[in-house]
């Protein structure tokens, strides 16, 4: 499945993408694939991802990969990022990654980014995730780079589902990759 998605990165860099995933080691095996592939056409990876998880990941990568090579890496603390003015606040997140992202768009450094998206509970405000998700697709069009956004599948009520295949062209499941067709783009001209 990961190479389909490598070919789509190759042939269209503002690629946007849902994966829903049931189980950790299902995780885990995607997201270690997304970061060699990237490495391996010598991107960077913007990694977004909980300090609980991000151990595993790099020491499977530091096996697989050689120092120069995990230089490509750049952690980001999932709960610094997503709660950086203290809440979730979709301008605040927005904020921070444009920042975060600056030195590679001017210098025109090809990169790639995954965002483990995770809550203790979806009792979160749900619109807050549609703001953020609606702000994040624009992010990926203005700035053409492919972001996969990863959820769990199990926390995901129907409205939150549905508000993802809304906001996401793209679905990685565990053992399919398709177009979504609730996708809904931007009206940019507004």
């Amino acid at each position: 499945m990961i190479t389909k998605i490598n070919q789509l990165f190759k042939n269209q860099r503002d690629a946007h993408v849902l994966y829903s995933y049931n189980e950790m080691s299902s995780y885990l095996k995607q997201v270690l694939n997304f970061i060699e592939e990237a490495i391996k056409s010598e991107e960077y990876v913007i990694l977004i991802e909980n300090d609980r998880i991000y151990p595993i990941i790099h020491k499977e990568l530091s096996a697989r990969l050689t120092k120069d090579e995990m230089k490509y890496l750049h952690f980001v603390n999932s709960f610094d990022f997503y709660w950086s003015s203290g809440s979730y606040h979709p301008p605040a997140i927005e904020e921070y990654f444009t920042e975060m992202v600056q030195p590679y768009v001017e210098n025109k450094i090809s990169f790639r980014s995954w965002a483990h998206v995770e809550w203790a509970s979806m009792k979160e405000p749900l619109h807050l995730i549609e703001d953020f998700e609606k702000i994040v697709d624009q992010a990926v069009s203005l700035l053409s780079f492919p972001l996969i956004c990863a959820y769990e599948a199990k926390r995901m009520p129907e409205y939150l589902k549905n508000i993802l295949l809304e906001t996401h062209p793209y679905v990685l499941m565990e053992d399919d990759f398709v177009i979504s067709e609730q996708y809904k783009p931007l009206n940019t001209g507004e």
